[in-house]
């Protein structure tokens, strides 16, 4: 019996055990603590790989800091990154004359919230992988020689607060699900070769205009709200008035020139036969 009454409460105390174990790991995952996924290290090596750093502005961004850009702390050796809770934060490489494209391998900062690299020289299309940052909050590739559509996966950003990708080349529609981006508060794609109209989730909210002109002008091919609707170049009455009224003057003219040619010619030819009987009365 005694062996018995031993060998429930082992039994008992193991699955409490595993009881609470279990419920220190869900409470774990829920808050965020135990912070898995993406690779830090692969994303920034893959950045400097495909950054071409014309002004040594990543002369910081050697092979073995970038493996580890945290350093198990909540800040960075490395030019323009920041940390927070030993995951890369902030990725801002704003102004430092780079070219290249962004690698791929920046779906692997899974734990970004503010991506910068405005005014630089970059080309190519806008990574895919962007959308794979699901805590992306601000997004600025403005200034920069970016080609290509604005890719739908940036609707997967929940999160995202300001979009400006100001002065590039892109071109195509502006993805319709960018309007429900609760969060958005900052949006501008001014000055590129944009086409198609303006998703009316961007254009309009229950108060007024979401987004006004200053967002979407420069893109000769976008139209509709808030977009002043294009010249029309119908003509006015006056125009029409003053367009019959020079044909008319026009055609006056003509007419009173050529029938003065031919008064002319007309009193050249009787000159002549003037002359001619004269000479003839003469002899």
């Amino acid at each position: 019996m005694a062996h018995v009454l031993g060998g429930w409460r082992s039994w008992r105390w193991f699955s409490c055990r595993k009881i609470v174990e279990v419920i220190i790991i869900l409470v774990f995952v829920d808050c965020g603590c135990a912070q898995k996924g993406g690779d830090d290290g692969a994303c920034l090596t893959g950045l400097n790989e495909d950054l071409q750093d014309t002004q040594g502005s990543l002369a910081s961004w050697n092979s073995k800091d970038l493996l580890s850009p945290c350093f198990n702390q909540s800040w960075s050796t490395l030019t323009g990154i920041t940390c927070n809770e030993n995951r890369v934060y902030s990725i801002q490489l704003s102004s430092k004359g780079l070219g290249g494209i962004i690698s791929s391998a920046i779906s692997n900062c899974s734990f970004v919230s503010l991506v910068d690299f405005s005014d630089n020289n970059l080309k190519g299309e806008i990574q895919l992988g962007l959308g794979n940052l699901l805590l992306l909050s601000t997004l600025n590739l403005s200034l920069n020689g970016f080609s290509g559509a604005i890719p739908d996966a940036l609707t997967n950003c929940t999160y995202l607060n300001v979009l400006d990708l100001h002065k590039n080349g892109l071109t195509g529609p502006i993805p319709v699900g960018l309007g429900y981006l609760q969060r958005l508060r900052v949006f501008d794609v001014s000055d590129n070769d944009l086409s198609g109209p303006i998703p009316i989730s961007l254009a309009n909210s229950s108060t007024g205009p979401r987004f006004n002109t200053t967002s979407f002008m420069g893109n000769k091919k976008l139209y509709g709200y808030p977009l002043p609707p294009p010249r029309q170049h119908n003509l006015s009455v006056v125009g029409i008035v003053g367009i019959g009224l020079g044909s008319g003057m026009l055609s006056l003219i003509l007419s009173f020139t050529a029938v003065c040619i031919w008064l002319r010619v007309s009193e050249q030819r009787l000159a002549a036969e003037e002359g001619k009987i004269s000479q003839l009365t003469t002899d």
